[in-house]
């Protein structure tokens, strides 16, 4: 873990690693358990918290962010914390506007409709100074935590970020998002690199301001059959975790688990296992054992 127990920005001392002993694929006394979702609608003081303030507010509020990632540790014995932010803020710091309508979700009043409309995002390089409220969040958080259990970064991963830009918000077919990979291919790869560009110093900046693991999230993998998959979000996907890892070693900082989770993408397990991801995220629909044992050969 940390050398003499301090971290970059002289984090205490963690005092339990299972989870991440789990995830570098060690032996563990026991199955460590966390909540996926960074806190929680079913938590009272979470809906209390969230009620002071529009989301995205509280998104670009370390305090906030910091005091929802703890409430459910103080509730029940979880083996790591996940920062509480939302995969959008990358959008939002390439120069989208996105705004969260209570009882709809996540809302883009101008998506992205033609190839001419990527010329609207700021530089992928930018993002990163956008962000440095989820940096502080991640640090003060940290500092809480007082190592009591690792925390956990993440983000979008690019074609659930694009389908969003695209869509204009959520959708049970992601129609309009998919158009794009059929009538605009080259297009849909040039946003697709952009988002990847902006995803590797975000990723990075996590972990120089204190998460111990990263996730990344492919929310709407299942809206892509195998062959869209392996030609618009697989090739990102392995991209983000081989130049994050790269980027670590290149700044002499210590690797960290990653872990991949493409939600209905049950058709890609084999794929997504050999990525370069520490740890394959199951949903609901997937039986561990059978999972398992359809891994055990890669």
């Amino acid at each position: 873990m940390e050398a003499n127990g301090l971290g970059l920005k002289g984090f205490p001392e963690l005092k339990n690693d299972t989870f991440l002993r789990a995830a570098w694929g060690e032996e563990t006394d026991y199955t460590p358990v966390w909540c996926m979702r960074q806190a929680g609608r079913y938590l009272p003081e979470f809906r209390e918290t969230r009620a002071a303030q529009d989301f995205f507010s509280t998104c670009r509020s370390p305090e906030a962010c910091c005091e929802l990632t703890l409430q459910p540790l103080r509730r029940f014995p979880l083996d790591a914390a996940i920062i509480f932010s939302d995969i959008l803020v990358v959008p939002q710091a390439l120069g989208m506007e996105v705004t969260m309508v209570p009882g709809k979700g996540p809302s883009f009043p101008e998506p992205l409709r033609e190839e001419r409309d990527l010329e609207r995002l700021r530089d992928p390089a930018v993002v990163a100074s956008e962000l440095g409220y989820v940096f502080q969040a991640i640090t003060l958080t940290r500092q809480r935590l007082a190592g009591r259990v690792p925390l956990i970064g993440f983000a979008g991963a690019p074609w659930t970020l694009m389908a969003y830009m695209v869509e204009g918000g959520g959708s049970s077919t992601m129609a309009q998002a998919k158009r794009w990979l059929y009538q605009r291919p080259q297009a849909s790869h040039q946003l697709l690199r952009i988002l990847t560009d902006a995803l590797i110093p975000y990723l990075v900046g996590q972990v120089v301001a204190g998460a111990q693991a990263l996730q990344l999230f492919e929310s709407h993998a299942g809206h892509l059959g195998p062959h869209l998959f392996n030609k618009f979000a697989l090739p990102y996907i392995r991209d983000v975790a081989k130049r994050v890892k790269a980027r670590l070693q290149e700044s002499g900082l210590a690797p960290v688990p990653m872990i991949i989770f493409a939600k209905d993408g049950h058709f890609a397990l084999e794929e997504l296992a050999q990525a370069g991801y520490e740890v394959v995220g199951l949903d609901w629909t997937v039986a561990p054992k059978k999972a398992r044992r359809r891994l055990d050969n890669w």
